[in-house]
């Protein structure tokens, strides 16, 4: 029960963080996107994310940092078996599942909803 409590807490504090960059700051979403993967990728590559997910478990990896966490994880395992080349496709291979879910969902969202232009 304790670990739901601390999949919550870390996952909270993570869209927390997000949230009080964009009321606060000039940065525009999209950029707090990247800042977010980016961000993933260097502490995984620090190897500090890995433990942050050991403990988190989904609450580290369903922000958009655990994106960067899986383009990470799936470049070293890549690196590991492929050599330099796996540097090129770990990170895709790794996340196309989620990618593909990704798309498959906005193009029916698309389908059923109405866009409007922004005034």
């Amino acid at each position: 029960m304790l670990s739901y409590l601390w999949v919550f807490l870390v996952g909270g504090v993570l869209c927390a963080i997000a949230q009080i960059l964009i009321d606060k700051t000039k940065l525009t979403p999209a950029r707090i996107l990247v800042l977010y993967v980016c961000s993933g990728v260097l502490l995984t590559a620090l190897g500090i994310y890995g433990r942050i997910v050991e403990f988190a478990k989904c609450g580290a990896t369903i922000p958009l940092t655990g994106f960067g966490y899986a383009i990470a994880r799936g470049v070293e395992k890549a690196v590991d078996e492929q050599g330099f080349f796996g540097a090129l496709t770990g990170g895709l291979t790794a996340t196309s599942g989620g990618i593909a879910a990704t798309l498959a969902l906005a193009i029916l969202a698309s389908l059923i909803f109405n866009s409007k232009p922004k005034n």
